[in-house]
């Protein structure tokens, strides 16, 4: 029976350390964005430890129980199948640390259930990848999993037949319930939970202390359920601190254009944050973008609702908030019965086209456009197999910026049938692979090539004669985590948001705070439509926008900016990261509340 429980406790032994060393790892691969002092490693370690010491229960779960059933049985079935788990659980483990480390400088959050959502398209998903990363990781993969191996099975007793079961008997049922109750987390109300290792001000240096198993397995509950609902207030209070928040009127509102139905265009910029632009200062990298900010309507003060394309897309075509744990573009049974812009001015006598230059199923976004209203879409394998592969996310945006420009030249000035497209672009994301080399940066350089396209297209654009009747809107999707920006930067969430074109009756700076989701209700104001249908978007011309403010998610937090500042939030730790002010937080959380009370009934 000693072999059996020294077996057990260096089994239990070894993951906590594989654990630990996971996590010096991580910090260690991640120091260039995330700089620590050398104490940082052991506080982590420290803090860290409950958590891991909790998952490596889970793990031993399996190993106890058939150490039980050895009691009776020490056949080869036995040894097979505690073989099998630990085979299993060497590649759980190596497939959790390779992952984490590879992807947080890219998602800036621990690795949860998000990445499953991507298998379904997983070249779609590895083209944010390179190659030489892709060969290096499945080389990683294969390394970990022979040493994790090893070290699971090194000395495994032989599971001898024991003649007096009863001792053996009685020390396994009593290690039973301490398991469960160390997998728990102990007999307080409270469980495991992430938040319980969280214990510096700054992210990375938590994140760190999370043990990425543990995050991947507790992220199910949120991923699964489309359903998340916030409560925080009892509802006549939540109530009254949205009071005059989001208001569905266009009362009073200029008119910024020359005709109540023109031709429209909205491109969704991949990726570009204002950090790339005027907002923060550098004029070399989108030099079009910032010379048509000044022929155009600038909206100086926008911000992204969220940190994903897939998110963004409802949020700028639905007027509809994101959400820290799930994205509404996958769920078809909800976004079918949110508002959309295109099903609005469809059901105007608007024809509604979409240009997307790479896989249209990826994350589902071919179903949520089809159910916002959009009638023909356009993408990859529209066009000839040698242009899908020049880049790792398929047609470059060159190529599809003038296949939108084609189509616009069709159009006839006389043309009483006014038309809707919605453009993707894609080139400008990892690996920021592009046909343009004017400056060393690569990811600058990625910008630069889109900020040319954009300039090629406008131009072109000006020549044909339906420009009059034109109003073309840029805006980007959301910001990158580059050159030390993250989610507690507010640079990151602002975006520059540009109304271009012959419709545009004069150039404008608009200066109030809005998001991406206020496009449909001021859009729609301009246009002289209703827009009830879009609880959440504010006509930000109207009269009836008294409270300017912007509200951004991302990974189980928020973000807000308004006149007295900017303040993140982080949920699972319950405690601001930046700033720190009551008001702002009580309005944050009513917002979720409120949007996911809203979606609950849809």
């Amino acid at each position: 029976m000693k072999s059996r429980i020294l077996f057990l406790l260096r089994t239990y032994v070894t993951t906590v350390a594989l654990f630990l060393v996971a996590k010096i790892v991580f910090m260690l691969a991640n120091r260039a964005d995330h700089p620590f002092h050398v104490g940082d490693i052991g506080n982590v370690l420290r803090h860290g430890l409950t958590l891991d010491l909790s998952t490596a229960l889970y793990f031993l779960v399996p190993p106890l129980l058939l150490t039980f059933v050895s009691l009776w049985c020490t056949g080869r079935g036995l040894r097979r199948a505690m073989r099998g788990w630990f085979l299993l659980a060497a590649l759980a483990f190596s497939l959790a640390f390779i992952a984490d480390t590879a992807l947080y400088p890219h998602w800036g959050f621990k690795l949860d259930a998000t990445c499953l959502q991507y298998l379904a398209t997983p070249i779609a998903a590895a083209a944010s990848v390179p190659g030489w990363q892709l060969l290096l990781g499945f080389f990683l993969l294969i390394c970990l999993m022979g040493l994790f191996s090893l070290l699971f099975l090194w000395r495994m007793p032989q599971f001898k037949p024991l003649k007096d079961k009863r001792p053996g008997l009685l020390l396994l049922l009593l290690l039973l319930p301490l398991t469960f109750v160390g997998m728990r987390g102990g007999l307080d109300e409270s469980t495991t939970n992430i938040g319980q290792v969280y214990y510096s001000q700054t992210p990375f240096l938590n994140h760190s202390a999370v043990n990425p198993v543990f995050s991947f397995l507790s992220s199910f509950e949120g991923t699964v359920r489309t359903d998340v609902r916030y409560s925080f207030f009892p509802d006549d209070e939540c109530a009254g601190l949205l009071q005059d928040i989001f208001t569905t009127e266009s009362l009073g509102n200029d008119t910024l254009l020359t005709t109540p139905r023109p031709h429209i265009v909205v491109v969704m910029m991949e990726s570009c944050g204002g950090q790339f632009t005027m907002i923060g200062g550098r004029r070399d990298i989108t030099p079009n973008l910032n010379r048509l900010a000044d022929e155009g309507i600038y909206f100086s003060r926008c911000y992204a609702n969220s940190f994903r394309t897939d998110r963004a897309t409802v949020c700028i075509w639905g007027g509809y908030p994101s959400f820290p744990t799930m994205s509404l573009q996958k769920d078809l049974t909800k976004n079918a019965h949110l508002p959309a812009i295109a099903r609005t001015l469809r059901q105007s006598g608007y024809t509604t086209n979409y240009y997307y230059g790479g896989d249209i199923n990826f994350t589902k976004m071919r179903s949520y456009l089809i159910n916002a209203g959009f009638e023909h879409l356009s993408s990859q394998n529209d066009y000839p197999r040698e242009l899908r592969h020049e880049s790792k996310w398929g047609v470059r945006d060159d190529v599809v910026f003038n296949r939108v420009a084609d189509e616009i030249a069709t159009w006839s000035p006389a043309d009483t049938v006014p038309h809707l497209i919605g453009y993707t672009t894609l080139s400008s994301h990892e690996p920021w692979e592009v046909p343009h080399h004017e400056l060393d940066d690569p990811v600058e350089n990625s910008f630069h090539y889109l900020d040319h396209c954009i300039g090629q297209f406008i131009d072109r654009l000006r020549q044909l004669p339906v420009w009059d009747r034109l109003l073309v809107i840029l805006l980007p999707d959301h910001g990158v985590n580059y050159a030390g920006l993250d989610e507690n930067s507010e640079l990151k969430m602002h975006i520059p948001m540009l109304w271009l074109g012959g419709a545009v009756k004069a150039p404008r700076t608009v200066d109030a705070l809005c998001n991406q989701t206020d496009l449909a209700a001021t859009l729609l104001g301009q246009l002289q439509l209703p827009h009830d249908d879009f609880l959440f978007s504010r006509d930000v011309l109207s009269h009836t926008y008294r409270r300017p403010m912007a509200f951004h998610t991302f990974n189980n937090g928020f973000s807000m900016v308004d006149s007295t500042g900017f303040l993140v939030f982080d949920l699972t730790a319950d405690r601001p990261v930046v700033g720190n002010d009551e008001r702002k937080i009580r309005l944050g959380k009513a917002i979720l509340q409120e949007t996911s009370r809203d979606l609950s009934e849809k």
